[in-house]
């Protein structure tokens, strides 16, 4: 199966070089990729690589690729464990669909990771999030008056990512309404997207036209 990967790495097959009109490209940051990164020939690769490249690109897809699927492919152990472990969490993880991309918005804003946010506020509107609770994210709001589920999931990643500390009643609140294992997946959905919001941001992904910038950066 093809494209695998597509809702966690924002895999987006567009013209080479199409950038939102105000941007000009930084003299490190390639035109075909628009990151730091040169393009994975296939051809070049041994069979395993061959193997994890059609899995998350596809061999016939003509490309051009960006984000992670783009970086991935250069570490194909790496991307098969990406896959392996994203799949689960992006969409089967038991704290639900809007809980999940609610918290790859927290991980993806406390890292200030412009792509990731691009990628993943329309998939949170898909998932019926509320542009309001969006916002509350986004523009680094109070969390007052927001559901006691969306609160928490705001509040537990500002204290992991922000203040690398979660408090006992934070811990205790998520084990109220997740359970031990739902309280442990959510630390996990916010890890593996703040993995890949790191290595966005070293190999200075820039966005294409069609995924504006959406995320407010201070």
């Amino acid at each position: 199966m093809k494209f695998v990967l597509l809702p966690l790495l924002g895999l987006f097959l567009l013209t080479s070089g199409q950038l939102n009109a105000q941007e000009t490209l930084p003299d490190d940051v390639r035109s075909d990729t628009l990151s730091r990164l040169s393009p994975v020939n296939p051809d070049e690769l041994d069979d395993y690589g061959k193997r994890i490249y059609d899995k998350v690109v596809g061999l016939d897809n003509p490309g051009p690729i960006y984000g992670p699927a783009a970086f991935s492919v250069h570490m194909p152990l790496v991307a098969e464990g990406m896959d392996l472990i994203n799949q689960y969490l992006r969409y089967e993880s038991i704290i639900g669909r809007a809980n999940i991309e609610t918290a790859i918005l927290v991980a993806a804003r406390e890292f200030d990771q412009q792509y990731e946010w691009a990628a993943h506020e329309p998939l949170a509107l898909a998932e019926d999030v509320p542009q309001s609770t969006i916002d509350v994210i986004k523009y680094n709001q109070d969390v007052e008056g927001l559901p006691q589920e969306v609160s928490l999931i705001i509040r537990y990643g500002r204290e992991i990512l922000r203040d690398h500390r979660l408090s006992a009643e934070t811990w205790a609140e998520a084990v109220s309404l997740f359970g031990q294992q739902g309280a442990l997946e959510l630390s996990a959905i916010m890890a593996d997207y703040a993995m890949a919001a790191i290595i966005l941001t070293a190999i200075d992904q820039h966005i294409p036209a069609d995924r504006p910038a959406r995320m407010p950066i201070e």
